[in-house]
């Protein structure tokens, strides 16, 4: 363990030795991933939503803020989670809602993960000056408080869309994944094969992405799996304050909306339990597939 690994992030598993995967190795994690009740009980939960997001919304000929039916309708057959105070199609905004939950996750993790995981490769590889000026950067952006950073950037630039959330949130959650990235990278970069790969005068990007890459696969995508469901959090967190998206429905603005028009106070469950059971499932869900997959890639913690 070097002096660097206490950095990586809680919930991600510390690699300790690289190991260059066999030609049987995708098959043999597949075998543990669908073996792990974890993992496959993870992934019938998020598929399930993210099919819902995408096919529900395609069988309605009205918009999730168009006027359909009678006002604060409870569930029924025509209208599964009932209407809102001014007669919306719940289920029709939920729906939508989700479509835009994922497309922030995707979009924002995808975008913190590919910056922190360039600033902790080039950082951890190259080390001295590069080194310091870029854990500088990581430390400047570490310690700013994201959320009233955020806030601040709506009151100034405004967030008109989903796409722009999902840059916003991206921008500032990459600094814990540089760290951890640097961490494995500088214990990495001074193995043997990596060193051999030096000699054979092998470039340091290609040094990087054919030889100490490939050897944090698993860690790298667990770490995306965590910035997906942060960024879900941090949007839904947004949208539920009323800086979301104001060309959009989500379900933070869903909950939003419910508590604006009292759907508490009137009675109205259907308008404010859904959303807020989306984002604990799918969230959670993301999180347990977490630890199924540490028990997946770590033959320690392996069910067999």
């Amino acid at each position: 363990m070097t002096d660097t690994d206490h950095l990586a992030a809680p919930g991600v598993p510390v690699l300790a030795e690289p190991v260059v995967p066999p030609a049987g190795r995708s098959r043999e994690t597949l075998h543990f991933a669908l073996r792990n009740k974890k993992v496959v009980g993870a992934v019938v939960v998020i598929l399930g939503f993210l099919v819902l997001g995408l096919v529900a919304p395609l069988f309605t000929n009205h918009g999730p803020n168009e006027y359909v039916g009678p006002p604060a309708a409870p569930p029924s057959t025509e209208y599964w989670f009932g209407t809102t105070t001014f007669g919306q199609d719940v289920f029709l905004q939920f729906a939508n809602g989700i479509r835009s939950t994922f497309v922030v996750g995707l979009l924002g993790g995808g975008l913190a993960a590919l910056i922190g995981m360039t600033v902790g490769f080039v950082a951890g590889y190259r080390g001295g000056l590069v080194d310091e000026l870029l854990n500088m950067l990581t430390n400047i952006v570490l310690v700013l408080p994201a959320l009233a950073v955020l806030i601040i950037l709506h009151a100034y630039v405004g967030v008109t869309s989903v796409p722009m959330q999902a840059l916003f949130i991206g921008l500032f959650s990459w600094p814990w994944v540089a760290r951890a990235v640097r961490a494995q990278t500088f214990s990495l970069r001074s193995r043997e094969f990596v060193d051999l790969a030096r000699l054979s005068g092998m470039r340091p990007l290609a040094v990087i992405r054919r030889e100490i890459a490939p050897n944090m696969s698993s860690y790298l995508f667990m770490t995306f799996i965590l910035l997906f469901g942060g960024s879900v959090l941090m949007a839904a967190t947004l949208d539920f304050i009323g800086l979301g998206p104001t060309d959009a429905i989500s379900l933070g603005l869903m909950m939003n909306s419910a508590v604006h028009w009292s759907a508490l106070h009137l009675g109205l469950w259907w308008w404010f339990v859904p959303p807020g059971a989306a984002i604990t499932a799918i969230v959670g869900a993301l999180y347990v597939m977490n630890v199924g997959l540490d028990e997946v890639f770590n033959p320690k913690l392996r069910e067999m």
